[in-house]
């Protein structure tokens, strides 16, 4: 059973007042929508409204959706699937997770793309928005710097140069972003600017022509109750390092304290360190115990026992410097537990696991694993509101990088009880720079952290370092000294509720065509070892190979990988009351099936010689 929504937020429903006026040619000059919605503040649902009612009204006759990342395609196919929103929207919408194959909707109402997908064959996107009239969704645009302000050789201005055709292409634009900034404080493509004064930041024109701007700030997510306050654990800490590498003359630094009024020179050297040794092990046992607190509590209050598998008992997010730190993270916290238990419920996802998107999967639609490991695959956009940790083991101080990190937890779980009862927690290190983004962030809401000091035992240091720095830091040892709480509010999150799992008939269609095709190859494998078995041809040939062939040139000539659900359901169909080795005469003049043919033909002459002939 699918969880009913909530009722549309603000910016959703503004959003849908907006298209329906398009749609109506009310707004008829308007082409470009810009979604400014807080980290985490429901974006996913944006895209469907727009498309249902522009497909409908036949303003356009598709939807490509790009985002940044490949582990986000699923879940774009899932907010167009959700069978409960299609109930609330009245649509029947779907789009596919494609990559750069040939016709990459194969039928639907549109598909799923990443930047790098554009990038590497921009050419076939393009070609297909000239084809139709088409919505161009673009998430995290901010991601996308403009042209003329990059430097020509890096990878964001390869995915800038690569979209900005289809920008152009596309009949109408959705632009979405949790933060109307870059890192580097340059301008985001797309969006007009008004001209700033020497020495200041420009800032997007809201009010430029053919552009409609549609916010939602923390405040009015925390007001619609659709974020979770966040509660800050600062750990503060010393640490120790060897400046100069381990070349001759290398001096020992410290021990400093993380925190301080201001950041200084010591500041990301001793973050660097801290990161990297017994600190880190010590902020990750305060994330992890009080995860384990909060999941005993919950099991409590819903008479489970230790070990039943239950939806909404509050999951842990590890957010490391690099891989190699988030290799050890995860093997200190599987040391924590018994092999089994460990084994089952942490899991690591970066992008040197050949099984990252399968393991965020789990992360997000099942009960276990609780806990996920990640370096960046997982801090942007991923939809797990049962996060409610995160241990923010992580160097970078962008601000919104660090937005979209804390959202992760800030998502209401709709699994996990009432919204009073919710909370988000973060742990992470208390250097000055850290505490800049937070009261940046109060300073924006008018809101003041509520202090409760706890106690903490200092962990033993760690004196072994784990690598070096490539600027010749060498990390020594680092402690934790004490944990101070801070409640922020409101958060920057929000989650829409969504169903427990998809329904058998809201399957995405990228999932539906997978198992369509482990089917259909199925059956062509088990006809041609029946085919064997019975000599009805000879044993050695490699007759899968040739019996997939022989199916590609019944179906027009079209792989298994090019084919639409429609076609792999219907060759699924064929198979059930034809035999391919029936067809093999379709193979005739090809060369590279001349030997199987021969083959066949001797086979049939020796089945009808009489035996001892």
């Amino acid at each position: 059973m699918s969880t009913p929504p909530r009722p549309l937020r603000s910016h959703q429903r503004s959003l849908a007042a907006l298209v329906g006026a398009i749609a109506r040619g009310e707004a008829a000059g308007i082409a470009d929508i810009l979604a400014a919605v807080t980290p985490g503040g429901g974006k996913s649902l944006l895209p469907v409204i727009a498309a249902a009612r522009l497909i409908e009204a036949g303003v356009v006759a598709r939807v490509v959706w790009v985002v940044p990342r490949d582990s986000l395609r699923l879940q774009a196919e899932e907010a167009f699937a959700d069978p409960a929103w299609r109930a609330a929207l009245g649509h029947g919408l779907s789009v596919r997770a494609a990559d750069n194959a040939p016709d990459p909707a194969r039928g639907l109402a549109g598909y799923v793309t990443t930047y790098q997908a554009v990038a590497a064959a921009p050419a076939l996107h393009l070609a297909e928005m000239r084809r139709h009239r088409t919505l161009l969704v673009v998430d995290e645009v901010h991601h996308l710097p403009a042209l003329a302000d990059e430097e020509p050789g890096s990878e964001a201005a390869a995915w800038s140069r690569a979209l900005l055709p289809l920008f152009r292409q596309a009949a109408l634009r959705l632009l979405l972003s949790g933060t109307l900034e870059r890192a580097d404080g340059r301008p985001i493509l797309g969006l007009p600017y008004r001209e700033a004064p020497a020495g200041r930041e420009a800032l997007p024109d809201i009010e430029a022509p053919g552009w409609a701007v549609i916010g939602y700030s923390r405040a009015q997510a925390l007001a619609e109750k659709a974020v979770l306050p966040v509660n800050f654990g600062a750990l503060d800490g010393e640490a120790s390092w060897l400046e100069g590498g381990r070349t001759a003359g290398q001096a020992r630094v410290g021990p400093h304290r993380l925190s301080g009024p201001a950041p200084s020179a010591t500041t990301r050297p001793a973050l660097f360190t801290a990161l990297r040794t017994g600190f880190a092990r010590d902020l990750l046992r305060e994330a992890f115990f009080a995860t384990r607190r909060l999941r005993a509590a919950r099991r409590l209050t819903r008479g489970l026992s230790p070990e039943a598998p239950a939806r909404g008992l509050g999951k842990l997010l590890v957010v490391a410097p690099d891989q190699a730190s988030a290799q050890g993270y995860h093997a200190m916290l599987q040391g924590w537990m018994p092999a089994a238990q460990g084994a089952r419920d942490v899991r690591i996802a970066t992008s040197a696991e050949p099984d990252a998107h399968a393991v965020l999967a789990a992360f997000r639609l099942t009960p276990e694993p609780a806990v996920l490991v990640t370096v960046a695959m997982a801090y942007e956009g991923l939809d797990a509101p049962e996060v409610a940790v995160v241990a923010a083991l992580t160097h970078i101080r962008s601000r919104p990088w660090l937005e979209q990190m804390v959202a992760r937890a800030t998502r209401v779980d709709p699994h996990a009880g009432p919204y009073a009862d919710q909370h988000a927690l973060v742990f992470h290190p208390d250097d000055p720079l850290f505490a800049r983004f937070r009261a940046r962030i109060e300073t924006e809401q008018a809101t003041a952290p509520r202090r409760r000091p706890r106690p903490v035992s200092a962990a033993t240091p760690e004196p072994r370092p784990w690598r070096e720095d490539d600027d010749g830091i060498v990390p020594l040892e680092s402690n934790a000294l004490g944990l101070r709480y801070a409640l922020l509010r409101p958060g920057p999150a929000v989650a829409l509720a969504r169903p427990e799992r998809l329904e058998p008939d809201a399957v995405p269609p990228s999932l539906a065509e997978r198992q369509l095709r482990a089917r259909v190859a199925a059956m062509v494998t088990a006809q041609a070892v029946e085919d064997e078995a019975e000599l009805r041809m000879p044993r050695g040939s490699p007759l899968p190979h040739r019996y997939n062939a022989v199916l590609k040139r019944l179906f027009g000539n079209k792989g298994r990988a090019a084919m639409t659900a429609a076609e792999l359901e219907a060759a699924l169909a064929w198979l059930e009351r034809n035999r391919l080795q029936d067809h093999l005469h379709l193979l005739d003049g090809d060369a590279r099936y001349a030997w199987t043919l021969r083959r066949r033909r001797v086979a049939a002459g020796a089945e009808r010689r009489p035996a001892g002939g």
